[in-house]
C-alpha cells in the first residue's frame, strides 16, 4: 500500500503526480490541463492500451459540452508536442486506432531510486507518562524534517505510531512498511537537559549500520534535531539539493517552555477532537508568547482554529477567520514553511471563499512538501467541492498513500464520491474508514448519509445517531440528524431537532447552513435560502461546499440558488 510513487521519471522528463508538473531536465514544462491529464494516465498504466474511452471518463466528463473526438486529438497532438514525439516514429505515445494509446517508453518510478526508511516510535525513558507527548512530538518532529528530503522515502507519522510499544522483529516491520530501513531509538528527559538515542537499521538482515547518542539542552532541542536528521541523511547516503542541505542546517535556539508547549499543541491536534483542538489553542498561543517569532507554532495554531470552525465549535469569525491572520504570520516568519501554506488555504477558503488564493496555497504545499498529507487531504476535498472530482479523487489517494491509517483522511475521499454522486464508492470507503476506526463519527454520519441517498431511512438514521453518541452531542451532527429526519419523512422529530438547536444557539454557535439543509429537506425552500443567505453573509461552516452538495439539489432550480453560487465567484 505505500509503494505508488509521487514521481516517476521518463528518459530527460519527470512527472510529479503529487503537484501535476511535468519537468524536462529539471525545467517545468508549460502543458494545458487536459494533455497533462491524460500523460498522467497513461503513466499509471505503462506498457498497457488505456482505451479512448477511459480518457473520456476520467478527462471530458459527462456534462463537458464538448466535441470529444476533436477534445483528445488536439489533447495528444499537444501532448506528443512537448515531448517531442510524433504519430510515425513515436518514442513514448503509440497509437492503436479506433482503441486508445499506450505509453511505450520505460518509466522508472522515484521508488527505483529512493531510499526508504521508518522511523519508529522514540521510547520515553523518563519513567514519567506524562512525557509521553515530549517523546511524540520528537518522533514527528524528526519524521517531518526526514520527509523534506526528495531523495527519502518516510513513513508517514500516524503509520509509525501504530507500532508504539510493540515489541516485534524488525525485518517484520519493514516488511509491512515496505522500508528498507528503519530509525529507533529512545528519548530522556532530565530537567533543562534532554538526551536521544538513536540506531540505524538494515531492516532485511537486522543489521546495526549506525548508532550515536545526542545530548543538549533543552533550549537547543531543535539543533540537536537537526544534527541528528543530518546524521541519518548521511548513513543512508542520499544526495542533498542545496535547500535542503540550508533547510537541515537552519535550527534556532526555541524557549524550553514554548518548544514543550508546541509539543503539547501537535499531541491535542492530532486527537482531532472538540475538547482536544481547544486544549491545542492553548498551548500554541502559550508557545507564541514565549516566543512571538515561532513558526510552527502559528501554523500549528491555525490548524486548531480552522479546526474548530469547520464543525462549528466556534462561530466563523473566531475559526477559519482568526486563523487566517495567524496562517499568514506564520508565513511570514517562514514561508518555506509547506503546512502553513496549507493552513491559509483551508481558512481562505471556508471564510473568505477566495478560490483563486486557495489553489495557490495548495499547489504551494504541496510543492514545498510533496509528502504532507494533509496538505494532499484539504487540497484532494477542495477540488471535489468545486466541481473537478477526477483530480480531487487522485489527490485524496495520493494523501491515503501517504498516511493510510488516518480516519479523517479516508473519510475525505469518501465525501469526494459523495459530492460526484458516487453513491456505491462513497459508502464502501466509509466501512473502511469505520473499520480503521469504530468510534470515528464523522465516518457513522456520512454512512448514514450514503444510506440517505439509497433510500435506506432506518439503517441511517441508526448511523447518524450513533454519530451523535460519538460526538457528545456536538450541534453539527445533532443538526446532521434532524436533516435525516426530514429526508425520511419524520417530520415531529426533524421539528424536535430544530427546536433544540434554537435553544442551543443561545448557548452556542449552530451554522445556519446546515439548518437550510433541514429546511431544503423538509421542503421549505424560503426559509432555507434565507438561512444559505446568512450562511453566506456570516462565512458559515460549510458554505463553501455548497456547488456541489448534493443536499441542496432540490433547490438548484430556483434562480436565488444561481444568484447565491455567482455572488461566492466559484470557479467555473
Amino acid at each position: 500500500m505505500f509503494r505508488r510513487s509521487l514521481r516517476v521519471r521518463f528518459r530527460q522528463f519527470e512527472m510529479d503526480e503529487s503537484t501535476g508538473e511535468l519537468r524536462k531536465d529539471g525545467i517545468k514544462v508549460r502543458l494545458q490541463e487536459q494533455p497533462l491529464q491524460i500523460l498522467q494516465i497513461l503513466l499509471e498504466h505503462p506498457g498497457e492500451l488505456v482505451a479512448r474511452e477511459e480518457l473520456r471518463k476520467r478527462v471530458w466528463p459527462t456534462d463537458t459540452f464538448v466535441d470529444f473526438d476533436h477534445g483528445i486529438n488536439n489533447a495528444i497532438k499537444r501532448l506528443r508536442e512537448a515531448l517531442g514525439d510524433t504519430t510515425e516514429t513515436p518514442r513514448f505515445i503509440e497509437t492503436l486506432p479506433r482503441r486508445g494509446y499506450r505509453f511505450v517508453e520505460r518509466v522508472e518510478s522515484e521508488e527505483d531510486s529512493l531510499q526508504s526508511l521508518a522511523v519508529l516510535p522514540l521510547e520515553n525513558l523518563s519513567g514519567d507518562p506524562e512525557q509521553e507527548y515530549f517523546a511524540d512530538g520528537l518522533t514527528d518532529s524528526l519524521i517531518t524534517q526526514l520527509a523534506r528530503v526528495s531523495a527519502l522515502r518516510v513513513i508517514s507519522r500516524t503509520t509509525a505510531m501504530h507500532y508504539k510499544r510493540i515489541h516485534r522483529p524488525l525485518p517484520e516491520i519493514a516488511g509491512e512498511l515496505g522500508v528498507s530501513k528503519i530509525v529507533e531509538g529512545t528519548v530522556q528527559r532530565s530537567g533543562g537537559r534532554v538526551r536521544v538515542c538513536a540506531q540505524l537499521v538494515e531492516a532485511s538482515t537486522d543489521t546495526h549500520l549506525w548508532a550515536d547518542s545526542f545530548e543538549r539542552d533543552l533550549r537547543d532541542v531543535l539543533s540537536l534535531q537537526s544534527e541528528l536528521a543530518r546524521a541519518i541523511v548521511k548513513e543512508v547516503q542520499v544526495k542533498l539539493t542545496p535547500q535542503e542541505q540550508a533547510n537541515l542546517a537552519r535550527a534556532k535556539r526555541v524557549d524550553p517552555e514554548a518548544y514543550d508547549a508546541y509539543l503539547k499543541g501537535r499531541y491535542y491536534f492530532y486527537q482531532r477532537r472538540g475538547d482536544a483542538l481547544r486544549k491545542g489553542v492553548q498551548c500554541f498561543e502559550h508557545a507564541i508568547d514565549k516566543d512571538p517569532t515561532y513558526a510552527a507554532a502559528y501554523a500549528g495554531l491555525a490548524d486548531c482554529l480552522s479546526l474548530l470552525g469547520w464543525w462549528a465549535f466556534v462561530p466563523p469569525a473566531e475559526g477559519c477567520g482568526k486563523a487566517k491572520g495567524v496562517a499568514l504570520k506564520a508565513l511570514l516568519l517562514d514561508e518555506s514553511l509547506g503546512e502553513a501554506h496549507a493552513s491559509l488555504a483551508w481558512a481562505t477558503v471556508h471564510y473568505d471563499y477566495d478560490f483563486a488564493v486557495t489553489e495557490r496555497e495548495y499547489r504551494k504545499c504541496i510543492e514545498l512538501s510533496p509528502r504532507y498529507a494533509t496538505g494532499h487531504q484539504w487540497f484532494g476535498l477542495y477540488l471535489t467541492m468545486v466541481g473537478r472530482p477526477e483530480e480531487g479523487f487522485e489527490t485524496l489517494k495520493t494523501a491515503i498513500r501517504l498516511d493510510p491509517f488516518v480516519p479523517i483522511i479516508n473519510a475525505c475521499l469518501a465525501m469526494g464520491y459523495w459530492f460526484a454522486r458516487k453513491r456505491d464508492e462513497h459508502i464502501e470507503q466509509l466501512e473502511k474508514t469505520i473499520e480503521l476506526d469504530p468510534n470515528f463519527a464523522p465516518a457513522h454520519w456520512g454512512l448514514g448519509i450514503g444510506y440517505l441517498e439509497k433510500g435506506m431511512h432506518d439503517p441511517a438514521i441508526a448511523e447518524m445517531q450513533k454519530s451523535v453518541q460519538l460526538s457528545q452531542r456536538a450541534p453539527i451532527f445533532v443538526a446532521l440528524l434532524g436533516e435525516a429526519y426530514a429526508v425520511a419523512g419524520r417530520r415531529e422529530d426533524a421539528q424536535k431537532i430544530l427546536d433544540e438547536l434554537k435553544e442551543t444557539a443561545k448557548q452556542r454557535y449552530v451554522t445556519p447552513y446546515i439548518l437550510a439543509r433541514i429546511y431544503a429537506a423538509l421542503n421549505e425552500k424560503d426559509t432555507a435560502f434565507h438561512l444559505l443567505e446568512t450562511a453566506y453573509r456570516d462565512h458559515a461552516a460549510w458554505t463553501a461546499f455548497m456547488k456541489s452538495d448534493p443536499r441542496v439539489d432540490n433547490l438548484r432550480s430556483d434562480p436565488r440558488f444561481g444568484d447565491l453560487l455567482r455572488r461566492m465567484k466559484f470557479p467555473e
